[in-house]
């Protein structure tokens, strides 16, 4: 999609409703209803963070969007894709974080984002976070600087491959509990998008198509 165009979407996106909890059911992995269950009393101490699906323009004015492969590590997100972004400071707010921890990650400098919405809460049963995801827009390309203690690499998503349904699969995965699962993912890069990720991008695919039309 042509980033001109994008920015039409964007201005559209502001005063749409967001799809909420049953647009990123619709990529959740199929245990995930029975770890929140079981965790009601953990659920009342998560952690809060926050994150960042920010829209550019590619050197060929297409509009794409940034992912990002955290390092290996002995945690459960590790060598995983996700938005950039981290838990909250103290006396943070939620767009605060995703802009401080978008320019830690990926070197975009924080007043260069425009933040266009904010979307729905989701819940990470495996860290017990809670999550803030925020659609940010950035206007001209970026020159992406990784923090490599934390990020592995880079991923620049291009829109169009996003919307295209053929990169909506099923993906056989190892969990943080030790078990092989099939779980709904996007294809993205080579890379599969999965669980929490994957949750919040159905939204903002959801709403990016609402606007549309």
């Amino acid at each position: 999609m042509d980033f001109n165009e994008f920015l039409k979407l964007s201005a559209k996106i502001e005063n749409l409703p967001v799809p909420a909890e049953p647009s990123q059911f619709k990529m959740s992995p199929p245990y995930r209803g029975h770890l929140v269950k079981t965790q009601k009393e953990l659920i009342k101490n998560a952690r809060k963070s926050a994150v960042m699906a920010l829209f550019y323009p590619n050197a060929n004015n297409e509009t794409e969007f940034v992912l990002i492969l955290r390092k290996t590590y002995k945690g459960v997100h590790s060598a995983q894709i996700g938005f950039p972004g981290g838990k909250l400071e103290a006396n943070e707010t939620d767009a605060q974080a995703a802009l401080r921890e978008t320019e830690e990650e990926i070197g975009v400098a924080q007043h260069h984002i425009e933040i266009v919405k904010e979307m729905t809460s989701l819940y990470i049963p495996p860290s017990n976070f809670f999550v803030q995801p925020f659609i940010g827009l950035l206007k001209t390309t970026p020159n992406f600087i990784k923090e490599d203690r934390e990020v592995e690499a880079i991923l620049k998503v291009k829109l169009i491959d996003f919307f295209n349904e053929d990169n909506v699969v099923t993906k056989n995965v190892s969990t943080a509990y030790d078990a092989i699962v099939a779980v709904p993912a996007y294809k993205l890069n080579n890379f599969f998008v999965w669980g929490a990720t994957a949750m919040m991008l159905s939204e903002v695919k959801d709403l990016l198509k609402t606007a549309i039309k």
